[in-house]
Protein backbone atom coordinates (compact mmCIF):
# COMPACT_ATOMS: atom_id res chain seq x y z
CA UNK A 1 0.00 0.00 0.00
CA UNK A 2 1.27 3.33 -0.83
CA UNK A 3 2.10 5.67 2.38
CA UNK A 4 0.05 8.24 0.96
CA UNK A 5 -3.15 6.98 1.41
CA UNK A 6 -1.94 4.81 4.50
CA UNK A 7 -4.24 5.91 7.53
CA UNK A 8 -2.41 7.17 10.61
CA UNK A 9 -4.41 4.81 12.90
CA UNK A 10 -6.31 1.56 12.26
CA UNK A 11 -9.59 3.59 13.46
CA UNK A 12 -9.67 5.35 10.00
CA UNK A 13 -11.24 2.45 8.50
CA UNK A 14 -14.07 3.35 10.78
CA UNK A 15 -14.37 6.25 9.20
CA UNK A 16 -16.39 6.75 5.79
CA UNK A 17 -14.71 10.21 4.24
CA UNK A 18 -10.83 8.00 4.83
CA UNK A 19 -12.52 5.32 2.26
CA UNK A 20 -13.74 8.47 -0.01
CA UNK A 21 -10.10 10.25 0.01
CA UNK A 22 -8.27 6.88 -0.25
CA UNK A 23 -10.06 5.79 -3.49
CA UNK A 24 -9.81 8.82 -4.70
CA UNK A 25 -5.95 8.30 -4.76
CA UNK A 26 -5.80 4.46 -5.33
CA UNK A 27 -6.76 2.74 -8.81
CA UNK A 28 -6.41 -0.45 -7.17
CA UNK A 29 -5.54 -2.82 -4.10
CA UNK A 30 -6.13 -6.58 -2.79
CA UNK A 31 -6.46 -6.88 0.66
CA UNK A 32 -5.73 -10.40 1.85
CA UNK A 33 -4.25 -11.41 -1.55
CA UNK A 34 -5.40 -11.38 -4.78
CA UNK A 35 -8.20 -14.25 -6.71
CA UNK A 36 -5.09 -16.38 -7.78
CA UNK A 37 -4.24 -17.19 -3.87
CA UNK A 38 -7.50 -18.70 -3.08
CA UNK A 39 -8.97 -19.71 -6.72
CA UNK A 40 -8.63 -23.03 -5.50
CA UNK A 41 -10.84 -22.71 -2.92
CA UNK A 42 -13.31 -20.49 -4.68
CA UNK A 43 -14.12 -22.11 -7.97
CA UNK A 44 -15.95 -25.07 -6.72
CA UNK A 45 -18.59 -23.47 -5.50
CA UNK A 46 -19.20 -20.85 -8.82
CA UNK A 47 -21.31 -22.57 -11.29
CA UNK A 48 -22.68 -20.37 -14.89
CA UNK A 49 -26.11 -19.92 -13.30
CA UNK A 50 -25.47 -18.60 -9.28
CA UNK A 51 -26.24 -14.76 -8.22
CA UNK A 52 -23.02 -13.59 -6.76
CA UNK A 53 -23.12 -10.84 -4.03
CA UNK A 54 -19.78 -8.78 -3.04
CA UNK A 55 -19.57 -7.12 0.05
CA UNK A 56 -16.95 -3.88 0.88
CA UNK A 57 -15.70 -4.59 -2.66
CA UNK A 58 -13.84 -1.35 -2.72
CA UNK A 59 -11.38 -0.61 -5.57
CA UNK A 60 -11.05 -4.90 -5.71
CA UNK A 61 -11.39 -6.64 -8.82
CA UNK A 62 -12.74 -9.89 -7.62
CA UNK A 63 -16.06 -9.11 -8.88
CA UNK A 64 -14.65 -9.31 -12.22
CA UNK A 65 -12.64 -12.29 -12.13
CA UNK A 66 -15.61 -14.14 -10.51
CA UNK A 67 -17.02 -12.71 -13.42
CA UNK A 68 -14.47 -14.54 -15.81
CA UNK A 69 -14.64 -17.60 -14.04
CA UNK A 70 -18.14 -17.97 -16.45
CA UNK A 71 -20.87 -16.87 -13.67
CA UNK A 72 -23.79 -15.63 -15.81
CA UNK A 73 -26.77 -15.84 -12.86
CA UNK A 74 -25.19 -12.12 -12.58
CA UNK A 75 -22.54 -10.27 -10.01
CA UNK A 76 -23.31 -7.34 -7.76
CA UNK A 77 -20.65 -5.23 -6.08
CA UNK A 78 -21.57 -2.82 -2.99
CA UNK A 79 -19.61 -0.11 -1.48
CA UNK A 80 -20.34 2.73 0.99
CA UNK A 81 -18.02 4.88 -0.70
CA UNK A 82 -19.74 6.23 -3.63
CA UNK A 83 -16.05 7.08 -5.04
CA UNK A 84 -15.08 3.70 -5.14
CA UNK A 85 -18.53 2.75 -6.86
CA UNK A 86 -18.27 5.86 -9.39
CA UNK A 87 -14.58 4.70 -10.33
CA UNK A 88 -15.01 1.29 -10.28
CA UNK A 89 -18.20 1.39 -12.44
CA UNK A 90 -16.20 3.66 -14.89
CA UNK A 91 -13.40 0.96 -15.29
CA UNK A 92 -16.34 -1.46 -15.99
CA UNK A 93 -17.52 0.71 -19.08
CA UNK A 94 -14.08 1.73 -20.57
CA UNK A 95 -13.29 -2.22 -20.42
CA UNK A 96 -16.71 -3.10 -22.48
CA UNK A 97 -17.21 -5.43 -19.02
CA UNK A 98 -20.86 -6.33 -18.87
CA UNK A 99 -22.44 -8.53 -16.21
CA UNK A 100 -21.27 -7.01 -12.66
CA UNK A 101 -23.47 -4.22 -11.09
CA UNK A 102 -22.25 -1.75 -8.93
CA UNK A 103 -24.34 -0.09 -6.32
CA UNK A 104 -23.43 2.29 -2.95
CA UNK A 105 -24.66 0.34 -0.33
CA UNK A 106 -24.03 -0.16 3.86
CA UNK A 107 -23.15 -3.66 4.51
CA UNK A 108 -25.48 -2.98 7.33
CA UNK A 109 -28.52 -2.24 5.80
CA UNK A 110 -28.45 -3.92 2.67
CA UNK A 111 -31.29 -2.71 0.51
CA UNK A 112 -32.07 -6.45 -1.19
CA UNK A 113 -34.75 -8.54 -0.50
CA UNK A 114 -34.51 -11.71 1.05
CA UNK A 115 -33.13 -14.94 -0.75
CA UNK A 116 -31.80 -13.31 -3.40
CA UNK A 117 -28.46 -14.24 -3.62
CA UNK A 118 -26.43 -17.47 -4.13
CA UNK A 119 -23.49 -16.84 -2.87
CA UNK A 120 -21.87 -13.82 -0.98
CA UNK A 121 -18.71 -12.85 -0.59
CA UNK A 122 -16.25 -10.57 1.54
CA UNK A 123 -12.56 -9.78 1.48
CA UNK A 124 -11.27 -8.54 4.30
CA UNK A 125 -14.63 -6.09 5.00
CA UNK A 126 -15.66 -7.86 8.01
CA UNK A 127 -11.52 -7.28 9.43
CA UNK A 128 -11.63 -3.40 8.78
CA UNK A 129 -15.41 -3.63 11.24
CA UNK A 130 -13.14 -5.40 13.96
CA UNK A 131 -10.57 -2.80 14.12
CA UNK A 132 -12.04 -1.55 17.37
CA UNK A 133 -13.00 -4.80 18.90
CA UNK A 134 -10.29 -4.23 21.51
CA UNK A 135 -9.62 -7.26 23.80
CA UNK A 136 -10.70 -9.87 21.51
CA UNK A 137 -11.41 -12.26 24.17
CA UNK A 138 -13.85 -9.33 25.63
CA UNK A 139 -14.62 -7.73 22.56
CA UNK A 140 -16.32 -3.93 22.39
CA UNK A 141 -20.02 -4.48 22.41
CA UNK A 142 -20.30 -1.47 19.69
CA UNK A 143 -17.93 -3.84 17.04
CA UNK A 144 -20.21 -7.31 18.29
CA UNK A 145 -23.48 -5.38 17.39
CA UNK A 146 -22.01 -3.87 14.25
CA UNK A 147 -20.60 -7.41 13.06
CA UNK A 148 -23.86 -9.30 13.96
CA UNK A 149 -25.56 -6.65 11.93
CA UNK A 150 -23.54 -7.12 8.97
CA UNK A 151 -23.75 -11.44 9.62
CA UNK A 152 -27.65 -11.06 9.81
CA UNK A 153 -28.45 -8.82 6.53
CA UNK A 154 -26.15 -11.38 4.65
CA UNK A 155 -27.41 -14.60 6.09
CA UNK A 156 -31.37 -12.33 4.99
CA UNK A 157 -30.12 -12.28 1.41
CA UNK A 158 -28.80 -15.45 0.92
CA UNK A 159 -30.95 -18.21 -0.86
CA UNK A 160 -32.26 -20.95 1.82
CA UNK A 161 -29.01 -23.13 0.74
CA UNK A 162 -27.00 -19.67 -0.25
CA UNK A 163 -23.40 -19.88 0.85
CA UNK A 164 -21.44 -16.95 2.61
CA UNK A 165 -17.70 -16.99 1.78
CA UNK A 166 -15.67 -14.84 4.00
CA UNK A 167 -11.91 -14.61 3.33
CA UNK A 168 -10.33 -13.14 6.57
CA UNK A 169 -7.32 -12.10 8.73
CA UNK A 170 -9.57 -13.27 11.81
CA UNK A 171 -8.88 -16.85 12.65
CA UNK A 172 -11.85 -19.28 13.71
CA UNK A 173 -11.29 -19.08 17.66
CA UNK A 174 -12.36 -15.91 17.53
CA UNK A 175 -14.54 -16.04 14.36
CA UNK A 176 -17.14 -18.81 15.37
CA UNK A 177 -18.40 -16.75 18.24
CA UNK A 178 -19.95 -14.37 15.36
CA UNK A 179 -20.77 -17.00 12.49
CA UNK A 180 -22.02 -19.68 15.32
CA UNK A 181 -24.21 -17.12 16.72
CA UNK A 182 -28.13 -18.05 17.76
CA UNK A 183 -30.44 -17.71 14.75
CA UNK A 184 -27.92 -18.69 11.96
CA UNK A 185 -29.03 -21.92 10.45
CA UNK A 186 -25.79 -22.21 8.16
CA UNK A 187 -22.85 -24.90 8.77
CA UNK A 188 -19.19 -23.37 9.42
CA UNK A 189 -16.17 -24.27 7.60
CA UNK A 190 -12.52 -23.64 6.85
CA UNK A 191 -9.62 -23.79 5.01
CA UNK A 192 -6.27 -21.43 4.73
CA UNK A 193 -4.20 -20.51 2.02
CA UNK A 194 -0.75 -18.71 1.92
CA UNK A 195 2.27 -19.96 2.60
CA UNK A 196 4.12 -19.61 5.63
CA UNK A 197 1.53 -17.07 6.96
CA UNK A 198 -2.02 -18.25 6.47
CA UNK A 199 -5.20 -16.62 5.72
CA UNK A 200 -8.57 -18.12 6.22
CA UNK A 201 -11.41 -18.87 3.89
CA UNK A 202 -14.58 -19.27 5.79
CA UNK A 203 -17.48 -21.50 3.71
CA UNK A 204 -20.87 -21.37 5.04
CA UNK A 205 -23.86 -22.91 3.93
CA UNK A 206 -27.11 -21.94 5.07
CA UNK A 207 -29.51 -24.34 6.24
CA UNK A 208 -26.88 -26.60 6.57
CA UNK A 209 -26.17 -26.16 10.27
CA UNK A 210 -24.77 -29.41 12.37
CA UNK A 211 -26.32 -29.79 16.62
CA UNK A 212 -22.60 -29.73 17.07
CA UNK A 213 -22.15 -25.64 16.28
CA UNK A 214 -25.85 -25.15 17.21
CA UNK A 215 -24.53 -25.54 21.05
CA UNK A 216 -23.16 -21.88 20.86
CA UNK A 217 -20.97 -21.00 23.57
CA UNK A 218 -20.00 -17.51 24.97
CA UNK A 219 -16.74 -18.39 26.09
CA UNK A 220 -13.50 -19.16 24.04
CA UNK A 221 -10.55 -21.23 24.46
CA UNK A 222 -7.18 -20.88 25.42
CA UNK A 223 -5.26 -18.38 22.93
CA UNK A 224 -3.09 -20.09 20.26
CA UNK A 225 0.23 -19.76 19.75
CA UNK A 226 1.35 -16.74 16.98
CA UNK A 227 4.81 -16.60 14.85
CA UNK A 228 4.75 -12.91 14.06
CA UNK A 229 8.16 -13.16 12.43
CA UNK A 230 6.92 -13.81 8.76
CA UNK A 231 7.66 -11.62 6.36
CA UNK A 232 4.28 -11.12 4.59
CA UNK A 233 3.23 -9.39 7.61
CA UNK A 234 5.48 -6.49 6.46
CA UNK A 235 3.41 -5.89 3.36
CA UNK A 236 -0.15 -5.94 5.30
CA UNK A 237 -1.55 -2.86 6.10
CA UNK A 238 -2.24 -2.04 9.68
CA UNK A 239 -5.63 -3.47 10.70
CA UNK A 240 -3.86 -6.28 10.64
CA UNK A 241 -0.83 -5.66 12.82
CA UNK A 242 -3.11 -4.49 15.16
CA UNK A 243 -5.12 -7.28 15.11
CA UNK A 244 -2.77 -9.46 16.06
CA UNK A 245 -0.67 -7.53 18.53
CA UNK A 246 -3.59 -7.49 20.50
CA UNK A 247 -3.41 -10.81 21.46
Amino acid sequence: MDDDVAPCTALAYLDPSYWDQRFEKEEHYEWLKDFSHFRHLLTPLLSPSISVLEVGCGNSRLGEEILREGVSGGVTCIDLSPVAVHRMHDRLVEQGTSGVDVVVADMLDMPFESDSFDLVIEKGTMDALCVDIGDPWNPNPTTVDNVMKMLEGIHNVLKPDGIFVSIAFGQPHFRRRFFEAPGFTWSVEWSTFGTGFHYFFYTLQKGMRSPESSRHQDTLPAPPSINMLHEELESEDYIFRTNVEEL
